[in-house]
């Protein structure tokens, strides 16, 4: 069993995480990989004391990529499981306000 604060890893926070923060009122986190959407939203509402309208999951895949001197080098970095929550009109995360 999982606690709240096991759930949600950390805030992904990247150009296209903060346009949907300010605009379309989306709020991205890394989570955990037995996580589901229901759990999510109970993790959000909980910590944040927000209303949550929706949640998207998504499994983003490993990638692979080269290092920069020796080109027969493959890096792989690990995929992870990404929530999208939508946030009901008029509610902010007070972790994403300083990025905007």
């Amino acid at each position: 069993m999982t606690t709240l604060y096991e759930i949600l890893r950390r805030p992904l926070i990247t150009e296209k995480s903060n346009y949907q923060s300010r605009k379309l009122n989306q709020y991205a986190f890394e989570v955990a990989e037995n996580a589901n959407r229901t759990q999510v939203k109970d993790a959000i509402e909980t910590i944040f004391d927000v209303k949550v309208e929706s949640v998207n999951i998504i499994n983003t895949p490993a990638k692979r990529g080269r290092r920069s001197r020796s080109r027969r080098l493959m890096v792989r970095r690990p995929g992870y499981k990404k929530a999208i929550v939508t946030l009901q009109s008029g509610q902010t995360l007070e972790i994403f306000e300083g990025v905007q």
